[in-house]
């Protein structure tokens, strides 16, 4: 502990690393703030949105917390095994895709991870705009542009800051919901509420795919912040932090709005935020809830905005090579991220609900075939045992495209086509299953069998153990194995 604790002292506020690997000399924190992260991340306006939606698109209290209960825990399970990577390999999250997909074939599912930052980025801004708009009385342009600053900010010192924002959140986020439930359950009567049960297949399975497309998304960066921690970490005890901490955060905002939803007679849909803090009363109360609605947006949105640099850095570096990212440069890239999510929000800020809901579930026929595929691959296939050196490396052991991952990839988005249901695209086998669309199970189940009985027959040569770069108190220790690498 005290070893932990002077590392995390000794590092600069502003991070250093980008898409580095990470030495274990530089490894510091504990799985507590993987749970407190992730709680305070999901603690917030838009997972209470995504709740609602539940009943606003047509689905009963009852039957509708149970589905999310249920996608929580699908998701929230894809998600945390993500999250156990982190530590063992020191790495990004999708740098260890160049395993799966070569080292040039990573930027195909990289680029649909950026559009899923900006998309969450800007989904979130608005929110938030709305927030800081009603707390300093000012338009929710100008609080939307006032959040993006905050972002900017934290996006840019990194790492540290990141998790310390996450701890404070999740305090805040916990204070200000155990009030609005108390609120909520003064003015409602929850018990009728519970009572009112019309199973319907398709509201059920909305409610799961709504949850689990919510946990599911975070599984391309939840490494992120998991590998700076201590190499020697367990792998199930990060999995249950990261997981616990997003799920239990992501059912209890979820079970708000659901509740809110309900009792709020229409009047949810397009005045999300005002509707929440009503709910807590006015005045000095109500600016202290539109402070905690802006503030435990800004953990989510600064994980959004880091995760699209990490992207950015990891296809410009896939084909120029090794990449070492100045500050500068990393406030360009940032300043470029939130700029192009600010102007989405800006644009789309009065079509908020209907567009948000589209685009959680449409997100889900590109990430849930990439999990399926990177989680079989670490977990069944390679068994953890990654070259890393080599990911960095066109000519090395992964190449540079690596066609059987591609090719499953792709298999995996186009299976799913038939049975999605969003307003962009609605599937020709979605009526035939009474409007209930199950894309996201078949993009999970069919690549993850695919791939598995592929790679098994067609899988590259893989090392005999973890193979890491050479770190520099090693090489201090021994300059005749200088060149050399280092297994574990």
């Amino acid at each position: 502990m005290a070893v932990t604790s002077t590392r995390a002292s000794s590092k600069p506020l502003i991070e250093k690393r980008s898409i580095d690997y990470i030495p274990e000399a530089e490894r510091h924190g504990r799985l507590l703030s993987q749970f407190t992260l992730w709680m305070g991340a999901n603690l917030q306006i838009t997972a209470i949105v995504t709740g609602a939606l539940a009943v606003v698109l047509g689905g009963d209290v009852f039957w509708s917390l149970i589905g999310l209960l249920i996608g929580q825990l699908l998701g929230g399970g894809v998600m945390a095994l993500h999250a156990a990577q982190g530590p063992k390999l020191g790495l990004p999250q999708m740098i260890s895709s160049r395993v799966q997909f070569g080292v040039y074939g990573a930027a195909i599912p990289i680029v649909l991870v950026c559009l899923m930052y900006l998309g969450f980025t800007a989904t979130g801004t608005v929110l938030s705009g709305q927030a800081l708009g009603q707390l300093f009385g000012v338009s929710d342009s100008v609080g939307i542009l006032i959040f993006a600053s905050v972002i900017v900010l934290v996006t840019v010192l990194g790492y540290r800051v990141i998790h310390f924002i996450g701890r404070v959140a999740s305090v805040i986020g916990v204070i200000a919901f155990v009030y609005l439930f108390a609120r909520l359950i003064s003015q409602t009567d929850v018990g009728a509420l519970l009572q009112i049960r019309h199973f319907s297949w398709s509201s059920f399975l909305l409610a799961v795919s709504l949850a689990a497309s919510w946990q599911i998304a975070f599984g391309p960066y939840v490494a992120d912040y998991s590998r700076y921690l201590p190499s020697k970490t367990s792998s199930v005890k990060t999995f249950f932090a990261a997981g616990a901490g997003s799920v239990i955060g992501a059912q209890v905002a979820m079970i708000l709005g659901v509740f809110a939803a309900a009792s709020a007679n229409g009047q949810f849909a397009g005045h999300e935020v005002a509707y929440i803090v009503g709910l807590g009363g006015t005045g000095a109360t109500a600016a202290l809830l539109y402070f905690s609605i802006a503030f435990g947006k800004v953990t989510i949105s600064t994980l959004n905005s880091y995760g699209s640099f990490m992207c950015i850095a990891t296809i410009i570096s896939g084909f120029r090579g090794h990449l070492n990212v100045t500050r500068v440069q990393r406030l360009v890239f940032v300043l470029f991220i939130v700029g192009a999510a600010t102007l989405i929000a800006l644009l789309g800020q009065h079509s908020f609900l209907g567009a948000f809901k589209s685009f959680i579930l449409f997100l889900l026929a590109f990430f849930t075939p990439w999990s399926a595929i990177n989680l079989v691959d670490y977990y069944c296939i390679t068994r953890e045992r990654y070259d890393v050196p080599a990911l960095a490396d066109p000519n090395g052991r992964y190449g540079r495209w690596n066609i059987l991952g591609i090719s499953v990839y792709v298999f995996g988005v186009l299976v799913q086509l038939p049975f999605i249901a969003t307003k962009f695209y609605t599937g020709p086998l979605v009526a035939a299953m009474g409007d209930v669309d199950i894309s996201w199970i078949i993009g999970l189940v069919l690549p993850a069998g695919l791939y598995y009985l592929a790679a098994k027959k067609w899988h590259s040569a893989v090392p005999d153990q973890l193979i890491l770069p050479v770190e520099q108190d090693a090489v201090d220790a021994q300059p005749s194995r200088a060149g050399r690498i280092q297994a574990v």
